[in-house]
């Protein structure tokens, strides 16, 4: 294992070994595997916390988190995860989405888990789907989008973005279901966040506030973040909580060749439940 070497600049002294604490933590708390290239990384964002806490050591501020500090858990965590997200992302996941929609309407209510919507951008996208699927702006359509990061999560309830976030969107789009603020940010119409309910949810958790039936589970570009054996727990998971046919959606640069018994690719990062 190699060691980055520590730049002379910095404010704090970070070792391997407290870097190997911060990995245990962070990979038994939320089963996210930092792999060693997150050094640097790593560094940087807790810096931030040690200066809060005016510490001077990162002893000092691991062993606050090993003595159970649940207001810190819950920034540390924060600091460590990753929300890369945009509207319309990997965007052709959504006239598949929008197929299933119409090809189900005879199901009554469908549900649709976004099990890391970050900042809002993903589930609102579902929502617009769903209801340019069905044809209205009140589709029976459930979104209920999860997140570990609380920040995030406050910033998708809200469901205001800045011009450059809403850029891929249409002018015909921005005008039917966003309002313009006098600062010149962009808010989601109220009936499209009525579409959407938003929680915390750690995936790794042994209980899940949840119940299936569930329509479609977008997953995407979560597993990356997972060691193989807390994938496999997870999809084995999903799997009863989806209706027999079902579909998962993952990122571009994942595959679930090691949960063939679960799920088969059915097209472009798309499976289906494998029928038993």
């Amino acid at each position: 294992m190699s060691i980055p070497p520590v730049p002379a600049s910095r404010e704090f002294k970070f070792t391997q070994q407290d870097f190997e604490r911060v990995r245990k933590l962070v990979y038994d708390y939320a089963g996210i595997a930092l792999n060693d290239s997150k050094h640097d990384m790593v560094y940087g964002r807790l810096a931030k916390r040690l200066r809060a806490h005016n510490m001077t050591t990162f002893n000092d501020y691991l062993a606050l988190l090993e003595k159970g500090n649940e207001a810190e858990w819950e920034a540390f965590i924060n600091s460590l995860t990753t929300n890369l997200t945009s509207f319309f992302r990997e965007a052709h996941h959504f006239p598949v989405l929008a197929e299933h929609l119409k090809a189900n309407k005879h199901v009554g209510v469908q549900t649709i888990w976004c099990s890391a919507s970050s900042t809002g951008e993903e589930p609102y996208t579902l929502a617009l789907t769903a209801i340019e699927a069905l044809d209205s702006m009140r589709p029976p359509v459930k979104i209920i989008a999860t997140d570990l990061d609380t920040s995030v999560l406050r910033t998708a309830q809200a469901g205001i973005y800045s011009p450059d976030k809403v850029d891929k969107l249409t002018p015909a789009q921005l005008q039917k279901y966003f309002s313009r603020l006098p600062d010149g940010q962009f808010e989601v119409k109220q009936e499209i966040k009525e579409l959407i309910t938003f929680r915390r949810v750690n995936l790794i958790d042994p209980v899940w506030p949840l119940r299936g039936p569930i329509d479609a589970i977008f997953c995407r570009n979560v597993m990356i973040y997972f060691d193989r054996a807390t994938q496999l727990k997870i999809l084995e998971r999903y799997a009863p909580l989806m209706r027999p046919n079902g579909l998962l959606f993952v990122g571009h640069s994942e595959n679930l060749y090691h949960a063939a018994h679960v799920f088969r690719l059915r097209g472009k990062t798309v499976y289906e439940l494998v029928r038993k």
